[in-house]
């Protein structure tokens, strides 16, 4: 039988490393449960399965018992990064009072990080916030049309840009989310959008963190996968736009791929695959193009899966299908 989740409990607390006055720092996390993103509940967008840690009737008192759990398991880490799997700055899934009860809690350590929707960030509210900030936007593409048609966002890249500056002009800092392989785009579509979005993103941008494709339960982004007509990137996808952003843009270049090496996340071939997230994660910190160097044969198979992909126009698995169509040949020869 399923556990039933308690609405003044934390969804999940774990610790990490992040970056701290341009030093690496632990850091902890912390997930909060709410009444989740007001935009999940007039449809959501395409891959987003953060619906799941949200919860409905969590009162104010829930989140501030939620508060004394995270500061119980704090440990005087210099950052701070508090998910919501939704907008902090929305009043509805974080009332202020509770808003106000995080930042003072938390105002001696040297970075606190939160995310919210663009439409959430006014001049009042980031004038409101310590100067410890730093407010996570999730722009996915600077493409209009992905936006609509591939995420289902609910804003224009536009807004994130308004919002950015709004931030930045408040003496904040901002870390911008992009998202490698929204649905619908071919491999090679989805580097030339992400190269082109963090360009867009640098000018209101003091991080921008490469997300790739993660396939979450419950989510549209599932059942195209499931049906074979989505594959989560490559990593070589990942490493190619790190590569080609080196030294193009003036922000902080960073990924934590979530589900690395999994067929629902960023993957290759199995064998090279911890070697190159591990050199990813090590490239986020050092900011060097030489922790990416990885050899393994699937390289090839990667720039083969790529010109397929351009002649056919697809943006399916075409492994799987491939895979799928050798066996149903195999079973009828049998």
């Amino acid at each position: 039988m399923k556990e039933k989740r308690s609405p003044s409990r934390l969804e999940a607390c774990w610790k990490e490393k992040d970056m701290v006055s341009g030093r690496a720092a632990d850091a902890m996390v912390v997930i909060m449960r709410t009444n989740g993103c007001s935009w999940a509940k007039a449809g959501g967008c395409t891959m987003c399965g953060y619906r799941q840690a949200s919860l409905s009737g969590v009162s104010e008192e829930d989140l501030h018992r939620q508060v004394d759990e995270a500061l119980s398991k704090y440990k005087g880490e210099g950052f701070v990064k508090i998910y919501t799997s939704g907008s902090f700055l929305d009043e509805g899934e974080v009332p202020i009072p509770v808003r106000e009860r995080i930042l003072e809690e938390f105002s001696s350590c040297g970075r606190i990080l939160f995310e919210s929707r663009p439409e959430f960030v006014t001049a009042e509210a980031a004038a409101a916030l310590p100067k410890t900030v730093t407010v996570a936007l999730g722009l996915e593409s600077s493409d209009p049309d992905v936006l609509r048609d591939s995420v289902n966002k609910g804003f224009t890249p536009e807004d994130s840009r308004r919002a950015g500056l709004t931030l930045k002009d408040a003496g904040l800092s901002v870390r911008t989310y992009l998202l490698l392989k929204p649905l619908f785009l071919t491999e090679s579509a989805a580097i030339e959008d992400t190269v082109r979005s963090a360009l867009f993103a640098d000018g209101f941008s003091d991080e921008i963190s490469i997300n790739p494709l993660n396939v979450q339960r419950g989510t549209y982004a599932e059942r195209l996968w499931r049906a074979g007509d989505l594959r989560p990137p490559w990593i070589w996808s990942l490493a190619e736009v790190l590569r080609r952003l080196s030294g193009n843009v003036g922000a902080r270049l960073m990924s934590s791929p979530s589900g690395g090496g999994t067929p629902r996340g960023v993957h290759n071939c199995g064998v090279c695959d911890r070697a190159l997230l591990d050199g990813i994660e090590r490239f986020s910190f050092s900011q060097d193009v030489s922790d990416l160097d990885v050899s393994c044969g699937c390289a090839r198979d990667w720039q083969t899966y790529l010109g397929m992909e351009r002649i056919l126009g697809t943006a399916a698995d075409m492994g799987r299908r491939l895979d799928a169509g050798l066996a149903l040949g195999g079973a009828k020869d049998g």
